[in-house]
């Protein structure tokens, strides 16, 4: 591999704080109900900021369009699989008392 292709390679690697997406999950699942931010990224190249929540065994997901999906865990895993979320931090937002209390 010449420097020039390891330079490549390396810039499309996700940032050395990324998540993927069941570690994403995990946390979600853990802090139910707290909305949390985080860039997606696709290698090291971020495709906007998801505002993120678990309750139950749902997962919901607003992309930087707006639009919102509910999805499960096979479904979150399905289309977020690919990606690496990075700068996850909690929003501020409770959607219920369960991180209050859990």
């Amino acid at each position: 591999m010449s420097a020039r292709s390891a330079r490549k390679f390396k810039a499309s690697l996700p940032p050395a704080d990324a998540f993927d997406a069941p570690r994403l999950l995990a946390l979600l699942h853990r802090h139910g109900g707290r909305e949390y931010l985080a860039t997606l990224h696709f290698g090291a190249e971020p495709k906007g900021e998801y505002r993120l929540t678990a309750r139950g065994d749902r997962v919901r997901a607003q992309g930087p369009s707006g639009t919102v999906s509910e999805l499960d865990p096979a479904s979150f895993a399905e289309l977020f699989g690919r990606y690496h979320f990075a700068g996850v931090r909690p929003s501020g937002v409770l959607t219920d008392l369960g991180p209050l209390f859990g």
